[in-house]
């Protein structure tokens, strides 16, 4: 099989490299005991991001010129079609990368920047989430026994929309973060919902035809996500709210500052999420524990990391939030060993391309199923 044979089955799929990618970026400038040069790292690896994004979306772009009718057919595809969100999951963590790394060291047109790449995503991915989950239920009709957590992505971009404005709200003017956060808020919780509702579905499979194939199993891990990343966005506008909310903002209430009441409720919901994802979590990992001498590589195997990399985020911020260094050590611990998860399946990913486990007729998520 050619080189050009081979690109011809680069799927939306590969866009999950990126977003972990982008997400290891972020949890080496967050996690809570640093060291010299970790934020040099994080910049290397945040380039690595770009570079790799740019390489991806050039392989992708070859796909389409190769094959013109793939394009249409890679949103039809009742597999493919379920990553294409993959694609806008890791520009957010492009967009939260360039505010912890690049916006310290660039003037304040990079705010302006900033400002109005979250507002254009939150459009996009909020189109998308209407029409992609519109056509699914118009087009694809599955069974109970079939579904997969991967039903979840479509969702997934919105819902990341309060992350980004939890990383960006410090930063800008008043009269721009509030409606930020705002927004953030909004799609944020339009994201979680929906994502509850796959909840059941997901649930109904699991105890009606049981665990998902070993092959496929590692995507259990993206139901850690949505509450996870819940629990950053809500901790993280908070706190925007702190320094950028007047003291008495909602309603009439004039007792106590709006931000500060914010942040509490914050605390405890995040809490509240939090033990949810460590549910999720803990089961995922038993379920792929089980059945690792059957395990192939796929590429679903990257779930492994970006809902697992936004579980510790998670922890790290409530841990900051409660004072507790015991918690916050933890996550320095994780951290590290979610770094190693990522380049072990980093290696085992160019392993796969190299025996032709992946990009390669019949392999990928274009497939027919």
């Amino acid at each position: 099989v050619s080189i050009l044979e081979r690109m011809r089955h680069m799927t939306w799929a590969w866009y999950t490299t990126t977003m972990s990618a982008g997400g290891i970026a972020l949890l080496l400038r967050q996690t809570p005991h640093q060291f010299r040069g970790l934020e040099t790292i994080g910049k290397i690896v945040f380039i690595f991001d770009l570079v790799l994004f740019c390489g991806i979306s050039g392989g992708m772009c070859l796909r389409f010129w190769l094959v013109p009718k793939a394009l249409k057919q890679s949103f039809q595809h009742p597999t493919e079609s379920l990553f294409f969100g993959c694609f806008w999951l890791s520009i957010a963590t492009i967009i939260s990368d360039i505010q912890l790394y690049g916006v310290p060291a660039c003037g304040p047109w990079l705010i302006v920047a900033q400002r109005v790449l979250f507002w254009i995503y939150v459009a996009c991915t909020a189109l998308v989430g209407i029409f992609q989950y519109w056509y699914l239920f118009t087009a694809t009709h599955i069974t109970l026994q079939s579904f997969a957590p991967s039903w979840i992505l479509p969702i997934f971009p919105v819902m990341l929309s309060g992350t980004i404005a939890s990383v960006i709200s410090s930063s800008q003017p008043r009269e721009h973060a509030i409606p930020i956060i705002v927004a953030g808020t909004t799609f944020q919780g339009l994201g979680f919902l929906v994502s509850m509702l796959m909840y059941a579905n997901y649930f109904g499979r699991l105890l009606t035809a049981g665990l998902p194939e070993p092959a496929t199993r590692p995507g259990m891990f993206i139901s850690v996500g949505p509450p996870s990343f819940t629990a950053i966005a809500l901790i993280g506008m908070a706190n925007g709210a702190l320094q950028r909310f007047p003291e008495h903002y909602i309603g009439e209430v004039k007792a106590v500052p709006t931000a500060e009441v914010l942040v509490v409720v914050a605390v405890f919901a995040s809490i509240f999420l939090w033990a949810l994802s460590f549910w999720f979590f803990c089961t995922s990992l038993v379920s792929v524990l089980v059945c690792v001498p059957r395990l192939s590589f796929h590429l679903t195997w990257w779930s492994m990391v970006f809902p697992n990399t936004g579980f510790i985020l998670a922890t790290i911020n409530i841990g900051r939030q409660l004072h507790s260094e015991g918690v916050l050590w933890v996550t320095s611990v994780f951290t590290v060993i979610q770094v190693a998860v990522w380049l072990f399946v980093g290696v085992c990913h160019i392993r796969a391309v190299w025996l032709g486990l992946v990009l390669w007729p019949g392999k990928d998520e274009d497939k027919e199923e």
